[in-house]
């Protein structure tokens, strides 16, 4: 099994789909990171249900394409992601940030089925994806890597000494999607470390830049199959998103970074985003 072939329309149901997931899987725990996970669901729809080499049935086929989450502390939408592609029995969402549980507060590659690297510690994410696709070169391997990063983490300076590696070896094969979504965990983005000009930035270390929405399917589709066509640089997406996409009360507002619904805005959220009846 390779990539599957799913239409702009059924990757919007798809996302809207993880969303309830996470909605569910963060009310039931009590605890974890709704808005940064509902801020990528378009992202992760689109790369498991169009674009990634993967065989969910053969977790560690060679020859899969690799998705890092390096913002690790957005698991939910990861886990929702992997349940919905068949990694695992949807019924295991039920478990997550559960003790012995396959899925923990982050992702553990030797717990879940599907995570290819253990991510939390915020600015790892790509250098790790650097190492996988530098392996791949030197194994002549065709994989591709993709590296999901948040806006914050790239405050961190591992960040960069990986972006500026990746430009000098022009690891073409090596995508960075940033979910630009403009919050961090203690307030706006521009007011604790701006990060702009971030395009001009990433294109001084010799990466291609794509700018999108973030929230607009046929956009997200379009950027990441342009990018097999795009030899000799590595590529970032600059992908525009808010924060808690979906649910009026956590959309843009930073206090949902690590934050449970109670029983009332876990409903009002479903109903918003239209997944099935909440549960009480």
């Amino acid at each position: 099994m390779t990539s599957i072939t799913t239409s702009i329309e059924e990757l919007q149901c798809i996302a809207q789909r993880l969303r309830a997931e996470v909605l569910t899987m963060v009310y039931q725990a009590g605890e974890g990171h709704p808005g940064g996970s509902l801020s990528a669901a378009d992202l992760l729809a689109a790369l498991y249900f169009r674009v990634l080499r993967i065989n969910p049935l053969q977790p560690e086929w060679p020859e899969r394409d690799r998705f890092i989450l390096s913002k690790g502390h957005a698991a939910p939408i990861l886990y929702a992601a992997l349940a919905e592609r068949g990694y695992f029995p949807k019924e295991q969402l039920k478990a997550f940030r559960q003790i012995d549980s396959i899925l923990q507060g982050h992702p553990d590659m030797h717990k879940t089925p599907g995570v290819d690297i253990t991510t939390g510690t915020l600015g790892q994410g790509l250098s790790d994806g650097l190492g996988m696709a530098l392996g791949g070169r030197v194994l002549e391997k065709d994989f591709r890597v993709y590296v999901l990063l948040g806006d914050g983490e790239m405050q961190e300076g591992q960040v960069w000494e990986a972006i500026m590696a990746a430009g000098n070896w022009r690891l073409d094969h090596l995508t960075a999607i940033v979910d630009y979504n403009g919050l961090q965990n203690d307030g706006a983005l521009a007011h604790i470390q701006p990060l702009e000009p971030l395009a001009d930035k990433w294109r001084a270390f010799g990466w291609r830049v794509l700018e999108i929405d973030g929230h607009d399917m046929a956009q997200i589709v379009s950027a990441l199959e342009s990018i097999p066509a795009a030899a000799g640089q590595p590529t970032v997406i600059l992908a525009r998103t808010v924060k808690g996409k979906g649910v009026s009360f956590m959309e843009g507002v930073a206090g949902w970074h690590g934050k449970a619904p109670n029983q009332a805005q876990y409903q009002q959220a479903m109903a918003e985003i239209g997944g099935e009846h909440a549960r009480s």
